[in-house]
Formats: C-alpha cells, sequence, structure tokens
C-alpha cells in the first residue's frame, strides 16, 4: 500500500477526513479485541459467557451513549472497509496485496453492518449461528462438503498465517517507523507478536472445526470463535490455554491502537 498521498489516487492529502476515519476504524477494533479477550478470560476463569463480535459490540452499547459509540463504530468500520476496497482497485498494488486488500474490505464491511445492526436494536446471529448457517448453505450446493472442507482450509491456512506474521514480526511492514519511540516500538512488538499469534490459534481451531463438520456431512459441527474457546477449554490445560488466548486477543486490542496511529495507509 502506499505510504504517501502523492501516488494516492484518493482526492485531499494523506491527512484527510477519510484516513483519518479508516484510522479510526483500527482503534475501534481495537476496543472490539479488548472487549473480546476480557470475555474470553472471563470463559476461562469458569464464566458462562459468550466470545462473539455481536456480543462484543452489544456490551459497547451497554451506557448511556450506547447507541452514539455503535454508529461511529459502524461509520469507522465502513471507512476503513471502503479504504481496503480502493486499495483493491487499485492497477499499481500486486495481485496478492489487491487479495489481501479485498478481503480485509469484506471484513470490516461486515463489521459495519453488525455495528449497525446491534445499534438498532437487533441481537442477531451468534457467531456459532453464523458459521453453522454458513456451513448449511454451503452444504446444499453441489460437492458441498468439499466446499466447508476448502472453507475449513482456507481458515487454517489463515491462521497459519497469523501465527507467522506475529511470530517474525512482520506486522512491522504495516506501520511507519517510529522514530524517538524506542519504547512504544518495544511494546508494539510484543504486543503484536502475542495478538496475532493468539488470533492465529484460535483461527486454527475455527478452521478445524470447518474440516471437522466437512468430515462428518454435520453443519452443526461448524463454529465461531465462541465455539473455538470452548473447544479449547475442553483440551488438556485448555483453561490456562483460554485465559491465554484471551490475554493475547486484549494485546492485539492495544496493537491496534498503535496501528491506528501508525499504519501505512
Amino acid at each position: 500500500m502506499s505510504t504517501s498521498a502523492t501516488s494516492s489516487p484518493r482526492s485531499g492529502t494523506s491527512g484527510d477526513i477519510w484516513e483519518k476515519a479508516a484510522r479510526a476504524g483500527y482503534a475501534v477494533s481495537g476496543v472490539l479485541h479488548i472487549v473480546l479477550g476480557f470475555l474470553i478470560v472471563k470463559i476461562g476463569f469458569g464464566a458462562n459467557a459468550e466470545a462473539d463480535q455481536s456480543h462484543a459490540l452489544a456490551s459497547l452499547g451497554h451506557n448511556p451513549l450506547g447507541a452514539v459509540i455503535l454508529w461511529a463504530a459502524a461509520a469507522a468500520f465502513l471507512a476503513l472497509g471502503l479504504w481496503q476496497a480502493a486499495d483493491a482497485l487499485r492497477s499499481s498494488e500486486d495481485a496478492k496485496d489487491r487479495a489481501k486488500a479485498g478481503g480485509k474490505a469484506v471484513m470490516y464491511a461486515a463489521l459495519a453492518f453488525t455495528a449497525a445492526s446491534v445499534a438498532m436494536g437487533s441481537s442477531g446471529k451468534n457467531g456459532d449461528q453464523q458459521a453453522q448457517g454458513f456451513a448449511g448453505t454451503l452444504m446444499q450446493a453441489p460437492a458441498g462438503r468439499l466446499l466447508v472442507g476448502a472453507v475449513g482450509l482456507g481458515i487454517i491456512a489463515g491462521a497459519v498465517y497469523h501465527v507467522v506474521k506475529g511470530a517474525r514480526q512482520k506486522f512491522l511492514e504495516d506501520l511507519r517507523a517510529l522514530p524517538g519511540h524506542e519504547h512504544l516500538g518495544t511494546g508494539v512488538k510484543g504486543l503484536g507478536t502475542v495478538g496475532y499469534i493468539a488470533k492465529g490459534v484460535a483461527l486454527g481451531v475455527v478452521g478445524l472445526l470447518f474440516v471437522s463438520a466437512a468430515v462428518a456431512a454435520n453443519p452443526d459441527k461448524a463454529k465461531g470463535v465462541d465455539g473455538a474457546v470452548e473447544w479449547l477449554l475442553g483440551a488438556p490445560g485448555g483453561p490456562v490455554v483460554v485465559v491465554l488466548v484471551g490475554l493475547g486477543f486484549a494485546a492485539y486490542g492495544l496493537y491496534s491502537f498503535a496501528r491506528a496511529r501508525y499504519a501505512r495507509m
């Protein structure tokens, strides 16, 4: 992605309203991941909670300014989604970067829709119900089980990407240099490393559950992040692992605040 306004097809400067709104999307994502991390940690300690984006967003609305916060979150996610979509359409980007930007555009647009739905009072489906509905729809298509399995393998590939990106600290390529902020740079490296690896672990379990659904021809076995946390909870050392994953999600949230300020746009 371009690091200067002169090489960007967007109007205005690098500090224009669109860029500021898109950067706010990273900050809102940070808040969302911190809330998700808190919910996951609660589950690790035995609390009855659901760790999905709808519930995390709903928890942000439990205050007098809740509707305002949710609508602001929806607007920020939409701005970031449109920014990524613009990058996906840029002919100067290589195919790999355009595909990544396109995937992010869809993800942030979905978050904008979810935030707006919660703001309008819709509880909607939780992450597990959405995953099961998606898997069920795919299974009704020709070669449906293969499609569900392919989705699972794709999610696992994404999980490996997150783990590698965290372990090798390749996420630093997404940020501008931090001159004069050596301590901040060290903190960002640690938060990003832990955060990306934790997200990779959770996504890897989601992918395995989709593959399991394909093998069993049972869409109910497909799960979202909440189902992945439940699966981890039942594994050896599960509560400890779940707490660590929750702390990792929170770390990713804190890293997202740095990304909101220093991201290459």
